[in-house]
């Protein structure tokens, strides 16, 4: 169906709502490069007018790519909860923007009425938003996850300990672990990306990583952050697994190049729910997405970048993950250009996963040949602590060693909390005081040279065994 809209005399079309959607969004490099953004500002403003008018009704009768096509799709479409619709489904798009910012509109009403948010519905109103917009209505959403700690309650943030090392050395990550949690951080989960797909050396990881944990009673969560399929082998291998990790995106063909499907997934879900390691909550599955993933694998069907990372929110919601984040900037200029761009899709992705319902964080980055540098990054993390975030990172000095990209450090999670008085999970909060990391206010407190964990690294990691690297 096309659609029009005109100013000045000009009428600007629009072939059909994917094109629409594409021309309303702000501007960013991926989508000039996908050749589907607006050309002129007025003909985006034309987009967003036209837009601002359309029935929320409208994206449960037209697809932006087809029901028969996608398996994302068809769970966007099956999944929708027409009872959870029925409170907004008399609204327009604009109509829905001023309902979201309405101080009327609080969280227990955006709770009961996400089953009924469709991705299409949530990227469409972002659209029409300025970035206090997105902070403001993003801050009533809540979403709450448990495993052996309870995220997403208000007034705190959590944080990925991300202990890194470019040849996945034990010593060396357990280093980086145990500088992480004696700056307080760790409560989201401590994550490690492996260089390697070896299974006995991701085994090896995962039993170091739950032998610290054990050893301290550290009531949080570990991931090893590998391909599903390694994940479930080594789960059948008897290894440890709190949490299961996948990089996911928006359409069955991204899917489909990072070599998942929605089977897949819900055979991994049922397999780590399976080994009961939860003490507070069964939330097991971790996610992580980014704008550009499906340009990236030419999956992105002529639909917008963001409305793609939209449809992703999707898929994560469909397993009830205890994390989600976007990776924001990670994918480089050719998809977010520079600071400005990166800032504004980390705000229209917290915004959307929280309206879905998908407990939302950010990994706060960018590439070193982006036009971005770190006093952007500590923008878009302000304006995301304002808005609620979920979780951040919480990386050695802010630069990852392996992974080779800029993103936050534990004393950026520092600042956050200063700033704006926010608490970790209560579970690791009343650890941290226990361990004396913190004190009684939740300060960080100077570690004495006989702190417990300062005697850990050589006696935990042991000798580094002879680990096989190839795949």
């Amino acid at each position: 169906m096309a659609y029009s809209y005109s100013i000045r005399d000009i009428n600007y079309r629009f072939d059909d709502l994917k094109d629409l959607l594409a021309k309303a969004s702000p501007p960013r490099s991926g989508d000039y490069l996908a050749g589907i953004a607006a050309t002129t500002a007025v003909e985006r403003m034309a987009a967003r007018m036209c837009l601002a008018d359309l029935p929320l009704s409208i994206f449960l009768s037209e697809a932006v790519i087809p029901y028969e096509a996608d398996e994302v799709t068809r769970l966007i479409i099956d999944r929708h909860d027409g009872v959870a619709f029925s409170e907004i489904s008399h609204l327009t798009v604009g109509d829905f923007r001023d309902w979201l910012l309405a101080d009327s509109t609080d969280e227990a009403t955006l709770s009961r009425v996400a089953p009924g948010i469709t991705s299409e519905m949530a990227a469409a109103v972002s659209k029409l938003m300025r970035n206090q917009d997105l902070v403001l209505s993003a801050k009533k959403c809540r979403v709450i996850t448990r495993f052996r700690n309870t995220i997403g309650l208000p007034g705190r943030l959590s944080v990925r300990l991300q202990p890194n090392h470019p040849t996945d050395d034990l010593r060396g990550i357990a280093a980086s672990m145990l500088d992480g949690l004696l700056y307080g951080c760790g409560d989201a989960v401590v994550g490690v990306n492996p260089v390697s797909d070896n299974l006995s050396g991701l085994i090896g990881l995962l039993n170091m990583l739950d032998e610290v944990r054990r050893r301290f009673d550290i009531p949080s969560q570990s991931c090893v952050l590998t391909h599903v399929t390694n994940t479930i082998r080594a789960i059948e291998h008897g290894a440890p697994v709190d949490l299961v990790f996948q990089s996911i995106g928006g359409t069955e063909k991204t899917n489909a190049s990072f070599g998942i499907n929605l089977d897949l997934l819900h055979e991994a879900h049922e397999a780590a729910q399976s080994l009961r390691r939860g003490s507070v909550g069964d939330n097991v599955m971790y996610f992580e997405t980014g704008q550009g993933s499906a340009l990236s694998a030419d999956g992105n069907f002529g639909v917008d970048q963001q409305t793609c990372e939209a449809r992703a929110y999707a898929v994560a919601r469909e397993f009830r993950p205890l994390l989600t984040n976007t990776v924001v900037g990670f994918i480089g200029p050719e998809y977010l250009y520079d600071g400005k761009q990166i800032i504004r899709a980390g705000l229209e992705d917290h915004f959307c996963g929280k309206l879905l319902g998908v407990p939302l964080g950010c990994d706060i980055c960018y590439t070193n040949h982006a036009e971005a540098d770190q006093d952007d990054m500590d923008t878009l993390l302000t304006l995301l602590g304002a808005a609620g975030v979920t979780f951040i990172m919480g990386v050695p000095g802010a630069d990852d060693v392996m992974l080779n990209y800029q993103s936050t450090s534990f004393h950026d999670a520092l600042y956050l909390r200063a700033l704006l008085g926010l608490k970790r999970a209560p579970e690791f909060e009343a650890w941290l005081k226990k361990m004396k990391i913190t004190g009684a206010e939740g300060q960080l407190l100077t570690a004495a040279s006989d702190h417990p964990l300062l005697s850990v690294l050589p006696e935990a990691t042991g000798a580094q065994d002879e680990r096989n690297h190839s795949d």
